[in-house]
């Protein structure tokens, strides 16, 4: 794999390094803890370029530093990104911790919508694209991380549409009706629909980020795959890992130091412990955060002291909340909360040996906190909402003798691939209460059993694995890119193709009409064709060298309306239906409609429980309509309806047409590509054409013969030798026809 990547450009909000300045020298330190962790491996493993924000507010830094600033970053392979104090504000404090994170994690109770912090969001995700665009090459591949720079795709796939880009969300996505409120939520989508490759923690995450692409924007989509108008995105989950070995060895390492060696902390620890040789500790270790629930795993810590008071002076709460956005309203109200628990919880339950909370305000260096997680029974991790939550896995690396209990919220992503946890309602205080007791009461081989299955998983399912998936997958999706965009419709083959047209004396033109010449509407019976396209097929027609045939899923009778008067050849009910040019409707063949009655009861059972949903009668299929229903619900039904048909035809020589946003019944064997074949056989052609846009106009192209030149409307995998982004390009290319 890393021979394939010739250079991994890795972009996040901060850079994985620290700058500290003191008698104009620089000192660079490794950030600990989160996604500078997380993917500082990753980054070793490749030629790499990391640009983010130093830390540093640029106008605390002379040019002469900055100069320095940089040179000294070069040397980690990072590039720093300058952003001034007011703009950390309104960007970093402002939009992305003060509108995004507390609605993407449902505290909507918090969400700030002030347009100044949306400008300035923005400029940011602005100022790191234009500082891509001077240091990208052709061949990197680039991933960007997290909701800081949800906005940086699209702004780069514009500039560099042939370089592959991945984004990977740290966070939760919220459900739509969470989603929907956020004024910008257009634009969101929209910016991170320019990667190639959309990464979530959990399948959850993922759904939800479909079901928001669904609903706001109407594309289509196939499993896990966004039909865009010029390419396709990927979104898949990547629960993230840890770098397991790394905490596996450094407890074994804990566990042989002498007592010389031992760290102040654990000294502590034993100090603590020797008053008492009984007690247990239970870890908690979290950001000062209101997303990680820890008023309410105080209180229910409160609760299981007063449930279970045999275990007074015999378990102590070790609480390290990690100071972080102090300068956040909302982070200083909750700290204010967790010193006043803590207090109250001590004044009320400590006795002169024995203190029920322990508690940290401070970050702790990581040989710190491998003595805290080797020193601790139980982990009490129960955030209300988490992305993933890292301290879960690092917990469970750490146990090397085969005891530990980890509880768990389900509300954190971890939950959903560590079910031998204990795993909790975060909001039930008698539940948590009640794990605690469990915990404590569990026999040695249950707690070894459990650690096994999580460890065995944790060390296969790495920080190395994860990254490698993601990168693996990422390249595929590119592949799968490079594959479409070579059936682009490019100015060489543009050129091939008129020059084949202006030698043939014989040309024949197979147009489909939705989505194909026009575009699509909520109600079909309003597409009908305006003047420049009425102008354009005329022009195109009255050339008597060339043969025109509309090839369509409508019914003969709005074609009658609308091209009855044409020089046109008109083929209705995707071949049922043919009219030559200046003479009546004919059937291709015989055939009954018995059928329909035994098939419409189906199809209104489904029109009455979808809301916007209509059936078309044609004269010989049945068309359900659902451009007009919710796009969730819409797709959810068409999977239901055609399941009950596919019953309800066995017998009946009907088979199901799949088109855009409709499902349609119709006798087997009739399609666009053998009612053309029927008019090719009727003439010699040296010039053939055909466009469409659906799954019913592969027929055509499957029929046509080798030397057609066939055009596919939209990136969909196709047997079209070419393809274009949308029915307005297909009506350029007539009018350059015309021309």
């Amino acid at each position: 794999m890393g021979s394939i990547v010739k250079r991994l450009v890795i972009v996040s909000n901060r850079l994985p390094v620290g700058i500290e300045i003191e008698d104009n020298k620089i000192d660079v330190k490794p950030n600990v803890g989160g996604l500078a962790t997380g993917m500082r491996s990753v980054s070793q493993k490749y030629d790499s370029l990391w640009i983010g924000w130093s830390g540093m507010h640029a106008e605390d830094l002379s040019l002469e530093m900055r100069k320095k600033t940089d040179e000294a970053l070069r040397k980690e392979k990072c590039l720093p990104v300058y952003i001034g104090k007011e703009e950390i504000d309104k960007y970093y404090y402002g939009f992305s911790n003060r509108t995004i994170w507390p609605l993407f994690h449902y505290f909507t109770q918090y969400t700030e919508y002030y347009q100044e912090f949306w400008e300035t969001y923005v400029d940011i995700n602005k100022r790191f694209a234009g500082i891509l665009k001077e240091h990208l090459r052709k061949d990197d591949v680039l991933w960007i991380h997290d909701y800081h720079l949800l906005l940086l795709p699209r702004m780069i796939k514009e500039e560099f549409p042939a370089i592959p880009v991945g984004f990977f969300l740290h966070i939760p996505f919220p459900s739509y009706e969470v989603f929907r409120i956020l004024p910008w939520r257009k634009e969101i989508i929209e910016g991170m629909l320019g990667a190639d490759l959309l990464g979530f923690h959990t399948f959850d995450y993922e759904r939800h980020f479909l079901s928001s692409v669904r609903r706001l924007l109407g594309y289509d989509i196939e499993f896990n795959r966004i039909n865009l108008r010029t390419r396709m995105s990927i979104v898949d989950a990547f629960p993230m890992g840890i770098d397991y070995g790394k905490f596996h060895q450094s407890a074994l390492e804990h566990r042989q130091k002498s007592g010389k060696d031992r760290l102040d902390i654990q000294k502590d620890i034993e100090n603590f412990l020797s008053m008492s040789p009984g007690r247990k500790l239970i870890l908690s270790i979290d950001r000062l955060d209101y997303s990680k629930g820890i008023p309410n795993r105080l209180h229910a810590f409160e609760h299981f002291l007063n449930k279970y008071p045999q275990y007074l002076e015999k378990v102590t709460l070790v609480m390290l909340a990690v100071p972080s956005r102090d300068q956040v309203e909302q982070y200083q109200l909750i700290k204010k909360e967790v010193d006043e628990l803590v207090g109250r919880i001590n004044g009320a339950y400590a006795t002169i040996n024995w203190t029920p909370v322990w508690y940290f305000y401070r970050s702790l260096p990581f040989e710190e906190l491998i003595d805290l997680y080797s020193s601790s029974e139980i982990a009490l991790i129960t955030p209300v909402r988490d992305g993933m939550n890292l301290v879960a896995k690092e917990f469970i690396a750490t146990k090397t003798e085969g005891r530990g209990v980890l509880i768990l919220s389900e509300m954190a992503g971890a939950a959903k691939e560590m079910g031998e946890a204990i795993l909790i309602n975060p909001n039930n205080m008698d539940e948590i209460a009640d794990a605690i007791h469990h915990a404590l009461e569990m026999p040695a081989e249950e707690q070894k059993q459990r650690l096994e299955v999580l460890k065995e998983r944790l060390q296969r399912y790495d920080i190395d694995k994860w990254a490698g998936d993601f990168m693996d997958s990422l390249l595929e999706v590119a592949d799968q890119q490079q594959k479409y965009l070579a059936k682009r419709l490019t100015s060489k083959w543009e050129k091939r193709m008129f020059e084949r047209y202006a030698k043939a004396n014989r040309r024949i033109f197979f147009l489909d009409y939705d989505g194909t010449l026009v575009g699509f509407r909520k109600d079909p019976k309003h597409s009908r064709p305006d003047d420049e396209l009425m102008d354009i097929l005329t022009r195109l027609a009255d050339d008597k060298n060339n043969r025109l045939v509309l090839i369509s899923g409508r019914d003969r009778d709005s074609f009658t309306r609308w091209f009855g008067d044409k020089p046109f050849d008109l083929i209705a009910e995707h071949g049922v239906w043919l009219r030559m040019q200046g003479k009546d409707w004919e059937l291709f063949e015989q055939m009954g409609t018995h059928w329909k009655e035994i098939i419409r009861p189906a199809l209104q059972f489904y029109v009455d429980r979808t809301p916007g949903t209509f059936i078309e009668d044609k004269n010989y299929s049945m068309v359900w309509h659902y451009r007009k229903a919710d796009p969730e619900l819409g797709a959810m039904r068409a999977l239901e309806l055609k399941y009950e048909l596919t019953s309800l035809l066995a017998n009946l020589d009907l088979e199901i047409l799949e088109g855009n946003k409709v499902i349609e019944v119709k006798k087997m064997g009739i399609n666009k590509g053998k009612a053309a074949a029927r008019i090719l056989q009727q003439d010699r052609y040296d010039f053939i054409f055909g466009a469409g846009d659906d799954w019913t106009d592969e027929y055509l192209f499957e029929d046509m013969p080798a030397e057609a030149f066939t055009i596919k409307v939209g990136m969909i995998n196709t047997r079209a030798s070419y393809i274009v982004n949308s029915h307005e390009a297909v009506r350029e290319l007539l009018r350059k026809f015309v021309s």
